[in-house]
């Protein structure tokens, strides 16, 4: 459907690029993944893009959806604001933590508009250029050839534009130009880019956010960004696929692994002066340092060897949470001069995300390697990557359990298979959908067959939970209050009440409605004493020949988790 151009920077157009953007990342995702060579080559820049963005969109689209309960419409500070929170809390990875900045500094511009409801294209053009500038700031050691020099490029066409008194169309289309130019010019500006014949790949996000921000404003769809630096023969002489629009990595090109192992993000309540002190102090520790935010709430991004000493500092600047630790591999500082010899690889090995402690033990206890997300914190591509590797093994079967990682876990198969691992990704969508699918992995058998067989079963599970509403909303059974207990079937909220108890029946004889010969039951912690021994005898008296499993999720964010097979 053709987008709908909006003449000016209001709170419909902070939504409308937000969507459009969130859209764009998604489908070069993995592309963006691909080309991730620098700072380190994990392989989910584009991830981590579409993650941070993601939760700016989110934040905005709950914005729209609170004020539309009372007939209203935010402002474009309202709309700004939410997307620069969304984006400060959920970003992901060096690339997302400067993506954060970069749309914090649009909004402190668009925001300061008074009274006025939009902001004009000598506004967007200010806005870009507060965004590249508190960009680079928040970066300790800016680099060139990297998503700063593309931002600065971008600004620095707008400025001349927005001089002229260019509406905002024209200004984005400006800034686009010049950051797709800025982004071709990456390799000669970083050796590694170089070195690996791609361009940067946070550059190369940058430029489908920019992408987005003309076809909110012209609603055309620009030109996929031609970031190749030496045309499209050098790459199919690599091996590249024809088309191919940017240069493909050259496999042996990677860096050498000699950087700091872990890669610390937390959030951070602290003063300004404290996280002055904090900059300083893990400047000292590691490197691709990047601190974004303030009024109180920071993002701490670092590479570091010593994890719990990034952890401690942020403990003595104020209050972190949220904290993410991942690591980059195998070889690296802390394991690279040990003596033990490498284990003999497995054939084959399960990987699972799992939402609660209960489930962890529960897989682990099946076979299967766990990666454990806690509510409001689901993993990174490069956590779930680590869980691949931790797996030892030459043929890896994935189980995400949840539809949200879908492109997290699709960048974390990709980069593994780079590494010589056979994956195959099945897309369960809840955590007893992999309780089915685990329940018939049979290692012995042929991959293809084993794979078959999971999927199978999985797909064979409707899956249900019941939790607790956090706000008034819209939902497919209609309008939900706060404090209300909602009932989802297959994702869709299907039942709206006041008890628990009574909702997860009303959930269960639902799906046996349609048939049924196992129902798995998964408590969590914050549940009802009393519901699951309900639920067996509801089973036990009313549906002949369907049997019950009940397990123990811990604190899985869900109150229960309903599977029928």
């Amino acid at each position: 459907m053709a987008q709908v151009p909006q003449t000016f920077f209001d709170a419909l157009a902070v939504r409308t690029w937000c969507s459009l953007a969130l859209d764009a990342l998604g489908r070069a995702r993995e592309e963006i993944d691909a080309i991730n060579v620098y700072p380190v080559a994990d392989g989910d820049t584009g991830t981590n893009l579409y993650l941070t963005l993601e939760s700016a969109a989110g934040a905005v689209e709950a914005v729209f959806a609170g004020y539309e309960t009372g007939g209203g419409r935010p402002s474009l500070a309202d709309a700004v604001h939410a997307m620069a929170h969304g984006a400060l809390i959920g970003a992901r990875g060096n690339s997302g933590t400067i993506l954060a900045q970069l749309l914090r500094g649009m909004a402190q511009v668009l925001a300061a508009q008074g009274d006025d409801s939009h902001a004009d294209g000598p506004g967007l053009r200010r806005a870009l250029r507060r965004a590249a500038d508190s960009a680079r700031q928040a970066v300790a050691h800016p680099v060139e050839g990297t998503v700063l020099t593309v931002a600065a490029a971008a600004a620095d066409a707008a400025e001349g534009v927005g001089e002229a008194g260019g509406d905002c169309g024209t200004v984005a289309r400006a800034a686009y130009d010049a950051a797709r130019t800025a982004l071709a010019a990456t390799p000669g500006q970083l050796a590694a880019l170089e070195h690996a014949g791609v361009v940067d790949a946070g550059g190369r996000g940058l430029v489908t956010v920019l992408g987005a921000l003309v076809e909110t404003f012209t609603g055309e769809t620009p030109a996929d960004p031609d970031g190749h630096p030496r045309g499209p023969a050098a790459s199919q002489a690599r091996g590249c696929p024809s088309g191919t629009l940017i240069a493909c990595p050259d496999p042996g090109a990677a860096p050498d692994g000699g950087g700091p192992a872990f890669e610390v993000i937390y959030l951070l309540e602290a003063g300004d002066d404290a996280v002055a002190r904090l900059r300083r102090r893990l400047d000292a520790l590691g490197d691709s340092l990047v601190v974004v935010g303030g009024d109180g709430l920071w993002n701490v991004h670092v590479h570091v060897d010593d994890a719990g000493a990034a952890v401690e500092a942020g403990v003595e600047a104020g209050r972190p949470y949220r904290i993410r630790i991942t690591h980059f591999g195998a070889d690296d500082a802390h394991t690279a001069h040990g003596e033990r010899p490498p284990r003999e690889r497995a054939q084959r090995a399960v990987v699972a995300v799992v939402p609660g402690e209960g489930l962890a033990g529960l897989y682990t206890g099946a076979g299967a390697t766990t990666v454990l997300a806690r509510p409001g914190e689901p993993p990174a591509s490069g956590e779930l990557v680590e869980a691949v590797r931790r797996a030892h093994a030459r043929e890896v079967v994935l189980l995400p359990n949840d539809p949200e990682l879908r492109h997290t876990a699709a960048a974390a198969a990709e980069q593994a298979r780079t590494e010589g691992i056979r994956v195959a990704l099945i897309p369960t969508r809840s955590a007893v959908q992999g309780i089915a699918a685990l329940a018939v992995h049979e290692p012995d058998r042929r991959f293809d067959e084993d794979v078959v067989s999971m999927t199978s079963a999985a797909g064979a599970t409707r899956y249900a939970e019941v939790t607790v509403a956090e706000h008034e909303s819209w939902t497919t059974a209609g309008i939900c209050q706060a404090g209300d207990v909602l009932g989802l079937i297959d994702g869709d909220v299907a039942v709206i009440g006041a008890d628990v108890t009574a909702t997860a029946e009303t959930v269960l004889d639902r799906m046996l409605a349609a048939g049924g010969e196992l129902v798995t039951l998964v408590l969590g912690d914050e549940a009802p004493d009393g519901v699951t021994d309900h639920l067996q005898t509801r089973v036990r008296e009313t549906y002949l020949a369907v049997d019950t499993v009940v397990y123990r999720g811990g604190r899985q964010g869900a109150l229960l988790l309903i599977g029928v097979e």
